[in-house]
């Protein structure tokens, strides 16, 4: 370990100036016990930085088929590992000037010591979550009700939410609010989705018992729907249903009411009519569909953007279930999917499809240039693909 005479003879040799340099020394030395395998380091933002200096955690999640990817409460980020042509010193005790002790006319020498070294470290890169796997997991035993449920086989899988955490690659905040698209329901601890059928039968109890007490749409009393249908269906269930198709709001008496979306009723009961056909003659689906909503709400196509999609060159045209969630979450298999069902789109029909793969400052058009071609078609822009189908 180096004195301060020694410090000084250095400088003296090497023609320093020790009034040009700070009076604090830093002599850095190898531990006994350095290694390169011991320590991995990460290079953070100065977001990520604060988050964990104020206390929170940063979770690494995957399977051992999954790349990794880091998540914090609310964001998910990719881990890609970075080779740098430098040794990196780990030297914990090693100080940056500005936590040097303030300018004194004394010099003092510190002594640090080196506990490992790496010539890698991890870059993080936000990434969108991955969330498909959720839906699957789910779908291995949907809710269809308490009759159902008894005679299930008690071994299909249910989750609950530290479950779905050390499943899914995605944060906390992310799988919340993918589970709220999926309209899943917590039922005694674990996440499950309800079976469609079921869940149309209870959004048909709440629009029948509307029209019975000829309620308006934006106006269904909550204590009253509940009190008139817990002898047909749990209220948690009949709550449940309100919050998928509707929004509460509170009266200045202090009741609460809901008012259900009529795009999300149309919505459902469209893909309960298309579950089960390939192809439906357009013409006979709208009439179809407008005859099975409640009576009052009008249907149209565009509530059936990234659901279903529409053949205009057919004869007759037909529509068929083309739902986005069940598309890869890989940019280029989704555009190998969209351009096998269809070799040529309109960017209004294929939007629905790919604007959730936009990453930040992304856009639509952005992500066509990049992965398909464009062409005039009878005088309208389309998009097919740039490699053979």
């Amino acid at each position: 370990m180096r004195t301060l005479e020694e410090i000084q003879a250095t400088l003296e040799v090497a023609k320093l100036v020790p009034a040009d340099l700070q009076p604090s020394v830093q002599c850095i030395s190898f531990s006994e016990s350095v290694s390169s395998g011991d320590y991995c380091l990460m290079e953070l933002d100065e977001t990520l930085c604060r988050y964990i200096e104020s206390g929170q955690s940063l979770i690494i999640r995957g399977d051992k088929d999954e790349h990794a990817v880091l998540c914090s409460e609310d964001k998910t980020y990719d881990l890609k590992v970075a080779d740098t042509s430098n040794t990196l010193l780990i030297i914990p005790d090693c100080k940056t000037p500005d936590q040097l002790p303030p300018n004194t006319s004394v010099q003092h020498v510190m002594h640090c010591q080196i506990f490992g070294f790496a010539k890698s470290y991890w870059e993080l890169k936000r990434s969108r979550p991955k969330l498909k796997k959720l839906k699957k997991l789910l779908m291995e035993n949907p809710y269809n009700g308490p009759s159902g449920e008894n005679e299930r086989n008690l071994d299909y899988p249910k989750y609950t939410m530290e479950d779905l955490m050390e499943t899914i690659q995605a944060s906390e905040q992310e799988i919340m609010q993918q589970l709220q698209l999926l309209r899943a329901c917590r039922i005694e601890g674990y996440w499950r989705i309800l079976e469609l059928d079921y869940e149309m039968k209870l959004l048909n109890h709440v629009t029948q018992l509307v029209d019975s007490e000829s309620w308006s749409f934006t106006k269904i009393p909550l204590s009253i729907c509940l009190q008139e249908l817990e002898l047909l269906e749990p209220r948690e269930m009949i709550e449940h249903c309100l919050n998928c198709y509707g929004k509460p709001y509170t009266s200045e008496a202090g009741e609460v009411f809901y008012a259900l979306s009529e795009d999300e009723v149309c919505k459902s009961t469209a893909l309960m009519l298309l579950q089960n056909a390939v192809k439906f003659n357009l013409s006979e689906f709208e009439e179809v569909w407008q005859q099975s909503v409640p009576e009052g709400m009008s249907t149209r196509l565009d509530q059936l953007k990234g659901v279903a999609l529409v053949d205009r060159n057919s004869r007759p045209q037909v529509i068929s279930q083309l739902n986005v969630e069940d598309l890869s979450e890989n940019i280029q298999d989704r555009f190998n999917s969209l351009f096998n069902i269809r070799e040529k789109w309109t960017e209004e029909d294929i939007a629905p499809y790919i604007q959730g793969l936009c990453g930040e400052k992304q856009t639509i058009g952005s992500l066509l240039t990049k992965y398909a071609r464009s062409s005039l078609q009878n005088g309208v822009k389309v998009f097919s693909s740039r490699r053979p189908v």
